[in-house]
């Protein structure tokens, strides 16, 4: 018997219409691809020619074949195309991240400023070896202070918070446990500012009373009586960075009264004070840099000007007087290695003082070998300048002339609220009462315009990086804390949950902790 052939499939019909044949697909078009360091534009290899669609983890496999380095380490890069100046309008991002490909990112961008006949100049900028998970949710409330908190700090290595508030105490935090350790009484007024030593074996406070306060995390208790001095409330606090002075490091503190006074950890007596400033000293950042190395203090005030101090002995070696209202923050491109000293991704601790120098001494070299020390600092006229005091090429290294800012950053319709480097130095943040966020390029000392950040509806307060440089986090007077994406330069996770204005936010590892107006502490993780 003969077999017998199962009947036809019936052709698939769409509301009654027949199946459409599928479109071959599009070809795609090779182009001509020079990858550039996004540092000095050096090449990092002859231009090579590759098809459009290749995928951007590809494109990072080729460029670590292509490097010339011996080392055989994988290192994860960034690549971007920069927009001509007649591309991009206004506010709009002045470079296309490449996120997916160079036909769907770069060829398909909506300003059509490429085509496939264009040699492309492809930045690429190293990333970290690690990377910090974004928050997406709210793991502990933790409530205990009974006024608004004011501020928050997380220890160099993460495993403690502080917090200061207006109900004059300052409380720690296991964040292990997420539960509260020690609560610490003695100010009288308001705590304005808390801030952790490197190696975490004091914390320092100040206060609306005019008082400095140091205090030992491990049982809660003081160290000694407060150093008193200040005639108004105390407005900052920084600390020596560990790889000058890794024993006992000095405490410098500013104050509504004009003055910055230092003072010794171990004696808890005043050094010195510096009292060049006509008007109330808003921040003072202590910088590992400086001639010779030694260290340099940098103040702004509201008398309009950034003064910079010789930390032995209180000289004035400088005085930046480019702004035209109060000075009201400051940013070191260094300030995140200096913070954590010898801690890093990898969690290992210290044995002795030596080693610590030694591990926070190689850390911010590695750090300022590729940028020097840059110094941004930002003002209630809507602007902010970026300075390289002590490089070899600036006018006032050498002492000769008034020191010139590399660059001014302009673009905030109203006050400059913050500003802060990410970790790695190649970028900064700065908020603004006009509730934007400006991302600016600071790789190879540019200063560079790169996007502005929209989202929230009210001043932004506060901005923190993440470890890893890829997330920048703002807290708002909205009652939001939001992650922004820097490859999409678009929110990346809204965390609302506040009843009322977030006054500080903070990142560490990957925990965000945020507290505010609402008297409440929120901890946020993956």
């Amino acid at each position: 018997m003969a077999a017998v052939l199962p009947p036809a499939k019936r052709p698939k019909v769409y509301h009654g219409v027949p199946e459409p044949p599928q479109e071959p697909p599009k070809p795609s078009p090779n182009v001509v691809v020079h990858f550039v360091n996004e540092d000095d534009g050096a090449p990092i290899a002859p231009a090579v020619n590759l098809p459009a669609n290749v995928a951007r983890e590809s494109l990072e496999a080729l460029v670590n074949q292509l490097r010339t380095k011996d080392d055989d380490e994988h290192v994860p890069y960034a690549f971007h195309v920069a927009l001509p100046a007649d591309a991009s309008k206004g506010d709009a991002p002045t470079r296309i991240v490449i996120s997916k490909s160079i036909e769907a990112d770069v060829l398909g961008h909506p300003s059509l400023a490429f085509s496939e006949e264009d040699i492309l100049v492809v930045r690429c900028a190293p990333q970290s070896v690690f990377k910090v998970r974004p928050a997406t949710r709210c793991s502990s409330t933790l409530s205990g202070h009974s006024s608004p908190i004011l501020c928050a700090s997380f220890s160099p290595t993460g495993a403690l918070l502080a917090t200061g508030s207006g109900d004059t105490h300052v409380r720690l935090w296991n964040l292990d446990t997420e539960t509260p350790s020690h609560t610490l009484v003695g100010h009288t007024g308001w705590v304005l500012c808390v801030e952790w030593d490197p190696l975490e074996r004091k914390l320092a406070s100040g206060g609306h009373d005019g008082q400095v306060r140091m205090w030992d995390p491990r049982t809660g208790k003081p160290t000694g009586e407060a150093m008193k001095g200040h005639t108004k409330w105390v407005t900052s606090l920084a600390w020596e960075p560990l790889h000058l002075n890794p024993s006992a490091p000095r405490l410098a503190s500013s104050s509504k009264d004009g003055t910055v006074r230092v003072w010794s950890s171990l004696t808890r007596k005043l050094e010195y004070a510096l009292g060049g400033h006509t008007a109330s000293v808003n921040v003072v950042k202590w910088g590992g840099g400086g001639k010779g190395g030694k260290g340099v203090l940098y103040t702004a005030s509201s008398d309009r000007t950034v003064r910079v101090w010789d930390p032995h002995g209180g000289k004035q070696l400088m005085v930046l007087n480019d702004h035209a209202h109060w000075v009201t923050t400051l940013a070191l491109s260094t300030d995140f290695v200096l913070r954590t000293g010898p801690f890093d991704h990898t969690g290992k601790r210290p044995a002795s003082n030596e080693e610590a120098r030694e591990l926070a001494l190689k850390r911010y070299e590695g750090l300022v070998n590729r940028t020097p020390e840059l110094l941004i600092s930002g003002s209630d006229d809507h602007t902010l300048f970026l300075w390289s005091l002590f490089s070899s090429g600036s006018t006032s290294a050498g002492g000769g002339g008034k020191p010139k800012p590399v660059t001014r950053l302009t673009g905030h319709q109203r006050q400059v609220s913050h500003v802060a480097f990410s970790p790695d130095g190649r970028w900064a943040a700065s908020a603004g009462w006009d509730s934007a966020i400006r991302l600016w390029d600071c790789s190879g000392s540019q200063g560079k315009f790169v996007a502005t950040l929209r989202g929230h509806v009210g001043p932004v307060y506060r901005l923190t990086w993440s470890a890893d440089s890829r997330m920048v986090v703002s807290a708002s007077k909205d009652a939001t804390v939001k992650i922004w994406d820097l490859k999409t330069y678009k929110l990346k996770v809204d965390l609302p949950g506040h009843l009322d204005e977030v006054y500080c936010v903070d990142f560490v590892t990957d925990k965000i902790v945020s507290g505010g107006r609402d008297r409440t502490l929120k901890i946020w993780k993956n």
